[in-house]
């Protein structure tokens, strides 16, 4: 049974945050909210970590995040997302500067990654469960095609205090399979409710047990044959749009509507928690103590 891979996505650049969050030392010997990933996928069984990374940092992020920081308990690879990573056919809008999204630093691993992965933020805290439950289905599809999950957590639990956030709102069958999920860029509690800002501008009203998607997918490698046609559509249609991004959700909502794929919703008792802005990171590191305090992790992860 082949080991299940961790892909992170590594590559923003901080706008709100102010600087790299993805490099930031919240634990007290100076972890990443990426190491206690990668120290939970190294207890749930994954073999590889691979980091979707940017040329403008490739050097400083490697001289931290190399091999002999995990003491050769895992594989370590990276790739890189840039914006000129596209089909030779399109031209780059040269107005362009934002990423192209989450589904394209995805694809950005397609030559690395030839097993069942994961794809988490690397800025956010899935916890010790989470990982569990993504890595046992993983091992269940190795060798199968088109049989993806996500770990979805409820959306009043994810919310930052300073200021709106983006999640996919999913919604899944009586099965327990997603049937659509939709990425919502402007969502924040207002007056004790929680609205998100439609296409048209409008807050509407969700429920705060609504389950969201916070970036923890499981996919078979053949989610990249898929991921790169849609790509060639999507650049077609919005390509010359400086601001578009082709986000997860968009690829696998077309793969369910079409029943290409089927996308099982998995359930944790995890505590998600992260930084959007820089005045979460004292609440982060709280909870980081806290869980060391419990015994959850060792006072430093790597010694």
């Amino acid at each position: 049974m082949q080991r299940p891979t961790l892909l992170i996505l590594a590559a923003g650049m901080g706008s709100r945050y102010g600087s790299l969050k993805q490099m930031d030392g919240l634990g007290p010997g100076g972890e990443t909210i990426m190491d206690y990933s990668v120290f939970d996928a190294i207890r749930a069984g994954f073999g590889k970590v691979v980091f979707v990374i940017r040329g403008s940092f490739a050097d400083d992020f490697r001289a931290v995040f190399s091999q002999a920081r995990y003491k050769n308990q895992i594989e370590v690879a990276y790739v890189m997302q840039e914006l000129e990573n596209i089909p030779k056919d399109f031209k780059l809008n040269p107005e362009r500067t934002k990423p192209w999204g989450t589904n394209h630093a995805v694809m950005m691993a397609a030559g690395t990654i030839h097993e069942p992965f994961a794809v988490i933020n690397a800025d956010d805290y899935y916890g010790r469960h989470a990982f569990q439950v993504l890595g046992d289905f993983l091992r269940g599809v190795s060798g199968k095609q088109n049989d993806y999950c996500m770990v979805g957590y409820q959306l009043g639990r994810t919310l930052s205090e300073l200021g709106a956030v983006s999640r996919g709102v999913c919604s899944a069958d009586a099965n327990g399979y997603l049937t659509t999920v939709v990425e919502r860029t402007h969502i924040e509690r207002i007056e004790g409710t929680i609205r998100y800002k439609d296409e048209t501008g409008n807050m509407v009203p969700v429920d705060d047990k609504a389950i969201v998607s916070m970036n923890m997918w499981g996919f078979t490698p053949d989610y990249f044959a898929h991921s790169d046609k849609m790509f060639a559509d999507f650049l077609r249609e919005k390509g010359n749009d400086p601001k578009s991004e082709f986000f997860i959700p968009l690829v696998v909502n077309n793969l369910v509507a079409s029943k290409t794929a089927k996308l099982k919703v998995l359930t944790t008792d995890s505590e998600w928690f992260g930084v959007t802005y820089q005045g979460d990171r004292p609440k982060v590191v709280e909870k980081l103590n806290a869980l060391i305090a419990k015994g959850e992790y060792p006072q430093m992860l790597w010694a």
